[in-house]
């Protein structure tokens, strides 16, 4: 390894690069997290928009689905009322039929009311003055008031007509109360049905937008009625273990999201208690459609971020690229402002520094410096015989040869100035330097020079060394060398002279 120490260029050089990538990363980071939260909340938004639209459509639902069963429940209570009364049995029949059934007018969508003794045969039919023979002891509503006292009103099952004189293939659901004797004996049932396009209609009155559901279901998880039809079959059908329709059903009021477990499309479910009747309305609107407005913004916004991203990081990598040119620069030039351009060794500047370094520290440390000045013989002849160009050649050889034989890092090989070389060597004795100098002295001595063979090429070196012993200055040492090169001048030049 050649000794040429030059000047350490600062390291913090590359600092103002760690900045820029760090500020230019934390910026990224300080965007990234803005946008991703102002994301967040509209989404959040767009939810709570999409909740109360559904709740206020399960509201309308609600009151009116609630009005209708009030105009039932006062059917069925005139109807058990009138039913009541000893003095009816005395007249005729179409009076009869008219007071059992003056309030029945008022109800939507009505279906068949009837009035049914205790053993399910119809006493009063609404729509026949004299009813046809038809028992109905088998359906839900009339086995729920025959075995129960407090069933209150009861809301049956969806079922179709079966009787000749219903329309057959609508679906229908009834409302029915138990008619009891003043001592709470069964006497029968009175049941008013109601056709389910009253739901229809409802419904079809209500815009939930495309891929969105309507839905009414009973304490049991019975389906009542959709919207839209999704499956024909699901009216009447039990979706008791529906883990959405559980939820539903033990939670009474509220929304949540989930997937559908009919056509399994993520939705956001809104439900509500229709007041104290065992019904649930279900609006349930297609999560797609909810943030599909959210969803285009998003994109437009992420895009925007990303390339504005994207131009940050390539940015700040332009920069970093030029500030590592920029130190790369000045790196050169200062080698350039620290080196002899003919030799490629250290210049005078560098030396007086690396001196007035080792100086000081060999002050300290109490360690030897020795310094060797180092002189071409019969340069100037040289020059004038063979040429400047020669002369430059052999003065690059030189200082070669004087590197390759000072090995350690912390030693300094510089041009002095013309054909004069200096060689600093830190914890170096008198004796040590000799070694080195005798070296140097033989190895140029043998050195064939380019351009001139016949006419080799020979040193004078001075040596001075300082040590703690010697109380001598920096500028003493250098005059010591600078003597001791002048007597190996005077001595016949090609040897090496050490300070006394």
């Amino acid at each position: 390894m050649t000794a040429n120490r030059l000047p350490h260029v600062s390291g913090n050089t590359g600092r103002p690069e760690i900045m820029v990538i760090l500020g230019s990363s934390l910026t990224v980071i300080a965007i990234l997290c803005i946008v991703t939260f102002l994301l967040i909340r509209e989404h959040t938004n767009a939810q709570q928009a999409a909740t109360r639209s559904a709740t206020t459509i399960a509201q309308l639902i609600d009151a009116d689905v609630l009005r209708t069963v009030e105009l039932y429940d006062l059917t069925l209570q005139g109807l058990i009322a009138a039913a009541q009364r000893d003095d009816l049995k005395q007249v005729s029949a179409q009076i009869r039929h008219l007071v059992l059934f003056d309030r029945s007018t008022t109800a939507r969508y009505k279906g068949d009311i009837l009035l049914l003794d205790k053993h399910g045969e119809v006493l009063a039919d609404s729509s026949l003055i004299e009813p046809k023979p038809a028992n109905f002891a088998d359906r839900d509503y009339f086995l729920a008031h025959a075995f129960n006292h407090d069933t209150g009103m009861f809301i049956s099952r969806p079922f179709k007509p079966r009787c000749e004189c219903e329309e057959k293939d609508e679906w229908r659901i009834s409302f029915s109360r138990r008619i009891a004797s003043p001592t709470g004996e069964f006497l029968g049932v009175a049941v008013a049905s109601m056709r389910m396009s009253y739901f229809d209609q409802l419904f079809n009155s209500l815009d939930i937008g495309t891929g969105s559901a309507l839905a009414i279901i009973n304490d049991d998880g019975i389906l009542l009625a959709q919207k839209p039809y999704l499956k024909e079959n699901l009216i009447g059908k039990s979706f008791a273990s529906n883990p959405n329709v559980v939820r539903i059903l033990q939670a009474r009021n509220g929304n949540f999201n989930s997937v559908s477990s009919v056509d399994f499309q993520r939705r956001l479910y809104t439900f509500s208690r229709v007041g104290n009747l065992p019904l649930t309305v279900i609006v349930a609107l297609s999560l797609d459609e909810v943030f599909a407005t959210w969803k285009r913004t998003a994109w437009v916004i992420s895009g925007a971020t990303g390339v504005l991203c994207i131009g940050l990081l390539w940015l700040t990598w332009l920069l970093c690229r030029e500030l590592r040119l920029r130190h790369q620069a000045e790196q050169d030039l200062a080698q350039l402002a620290a080196t002899d351009a003919l030799t490629g060794v250290a210049n005078r500047r560098t030396l007086d520094h690396a001196l007035s370094h080792e100086w000081f520290r060999a002050q300290r440390s109490g360690k030897p410096l020795s310094l060797l000045m180092i002189d071409a013989d019969h340069f100037k002849a040289f020059n004038d015989q063979h040429g400047h160009q020669a002369g430059d050649e052999a003065l690059r050889e030189l200082a070669d040869v004087i590197r390759t034989h000072v090995h350690r890092p912390t030693d300094l090989v510089a041009r002095y100035g013309g054909e004069e070389f200096s060689v600093i060597l830190a914890e170096t004795d008198s004796e040590g330097a000799r070694q080195i100098a005798e070296q140097i002295r033989e190895a140029v001595q043998n050195m064939p020079v380019a351009g001139a063979p016949q006419s080799p090429m020979t040193v004078s070196i001075g040596i001075a060394t300082c040590t703690s012993a010697s109380e001598i200055s920096l500028e003493q040492l250098l005059f010591s060398a600078d003597k001791a090169l002048y007597q190996a001048k005077e001595g016949g030049r090609n040897r090496v002279v050490c300070a006394s």
